[in-house]
């Protein structure tokens, strides 16, 4: 779970790759400034539960650092912090889906959700506010609002891309034993 291969770092640049340009060029506005919904979430969720805590770390770290550094009004710390926890959460508690050794069902699906919800929640309505009102000044009832916004989309986002990537995942994956040759 807290190993770090060959697999897992190209993991880490292939989803920080994909995270930026989903979360960059894929987001759709909301009605709430600064807060978009994003289906990268659901992409970086899949990534931690499959290649663990470090990668879903750093994708989200490296992923979210490039989507604020390509707008060009500075990175805002406090939401990459965020990602970063949220990646890490995931990665941690993903190993309960068996999703790495194939195996997605209904059981890992719930506990997929049950997980990036939580993950999300804290994140985006404990950790990014609370960064934003220490770090920034910004106001609590406007980042309060923002994390509650967040939150509700990422979940929502998460628990549609998140679980079909799982479940794509899992149904790619060979059975044991099903490539042998017959007689």
């Amino acid at each position: 779970m807290w190993k770090v291969n060959v697999k897992t770092i190209v993991a880490i640049g292939i989803g920080a790759a994909l995270f930026f340009v989903l979360g960059r060029f894929v987001a759709i506005p909301s009605p709430i400034a600064n807060v978009t919904i994003s289906i990268q979430y659901g992409l970086l969720a899949f990534m931690a539960a499959l290649f663990g805590p470090i990668a879903g770390c750093l994708i989200g770290l490296i992923g979210h650092f490039l989507i604020d550094l390509s707008w060009g009004w500075g990175i805002w710390w406090s939401w990459v912090i965020a990602s970063a926890l949220f990646g890490l959460f995931v990665g941690m508690l993903g190993n309960r889906t068996r999703l790495s050794f194939g195996q997605f069902g209904k059981k890992g699906a719930i506990n997929f959700n049950i997980c990036q919800a939580i993950g999300h929640a804290a994140a985006w309505i404990v950790v990014a506010p609370v960064l934003d009102i220490i770090i920034y000044s910004e106001p609590a009832n406007k980042v309060f609002v923002q994390g509650l916004v967040a939150a509700a989309s990422n979940i929502v986002t998460t628990a549609i891309v998140g679980t079909l990537l799982c479940f794509a995942w899992a149904k790619a994956i060979p059975d044991k034993g099903s490539l042998k040759k017959e007689s």
